[in-house]
């Protein structure tokens, strides 16, 4: 069964130009105003996530990777085509984003977890084991506002992992904290994968890619380069780089 179907994306976005300094550019770029100029981020994409499988985003910026993520996650809208998701699903995009930073970390856990779709009765089950993954519980009644980066990632992390949803999608986020947290993220992400989540997953660290996923996509421009094993494509993705710095 397929838990994401992607059929015939795409993905346009209009540029907005040439900013009026003026009273004068103003007036003129109200009576003769400029076509938009159009980016395509996604061209044309179609492929199937099997549930319970693990697959990989792979490509240089601009690729259309998070693009992509926030199609399959409902934030973005597809210009053309259809994307099918079955059951819940949980972002890890833009860590952070729901947090108040005049709240305490204790506070912005039952806002950002609400914002994830968590019940109140589920977020104080889960509270200490949230608090104990973040490393922060010296700090959870302080601020947000006063909070390292670090800190303040960890926690969003911590709240979004415990999701437990039937999609997980993860954007370049097992960057936050040091080795020792990376790991625990990694350990996190192996948990929800032998639980049955499917995992979409993007990241330029491609060792952890091939060592994650059981298969791997390769997005150029927005167009569907490669779609295979999670070896062979960090394999072509890896040999097409040389071949450009050659």
């Amino acid at each position: 069964m397929s838990a994401i179907q992607l059929a015939n994306v795409s993905k346009r976005f209009r540029l907005s130009g040439h900013q009026p300094t003026s009273i004068r550019e103003l007036i003129q770029s109200l009576t003769r105003p400029k076509p938009a100029k159009v980016f395509w981020a996604l061209r044309d994409v179609s492929f199937e996530v099997a549930a319970g499988e693990t697959i990989g985003l792979i490509g240089a910026n601009g690729s259309g990777k998070s693009t992509l993520l926030k199609l399959i996650s409902g934030i973005m809208r597809p210009t053309c085509g259809r994307v099918r998701v079955e059951g819940s699903v949980s972002a890890l995009i833009e860590l952070g984003a729901g947090f108040h930073p005049e709240f305490s970390g204790r506070d912005n856990v039952f806002v950002y977890g609400a914002l994830l779709g968590l019940s109140r009765a589920d977020l104080r089950r889960k509270f200490e084991a949230i608090v104990d993954f973040a490393e922060l519980g010296a700090f959870i009644d302080s601020p947000v506002k006063h909070y390292s980066s670090g800190m303040y990632m960890r926690l969003a992390f911590a709240i979004a992992a415990h999701v437990e949803p039937d999609v997980l999608l993860v954007d370049e986020v097992l960057a936050v904290g040091d080795e020792a947290f990376q790991h625990k993220c990694l350990e996190r992400i192996h948990f929800l994968q032998r639980s049955g989540v499917t995992v979409v997953f993007v990241s330029h660290a491609l060792d952890t890619v091939a060592a994650l996923c059981h298969r791997a996509i390769w997005l150029d421009h927005g167009v569907l380069k490669y779609d295979g094993s999670a070896h062979d494509t960090v394999a072509a993705y890896r040999c097409a780089m040389r071949e450009t710095m050659a």
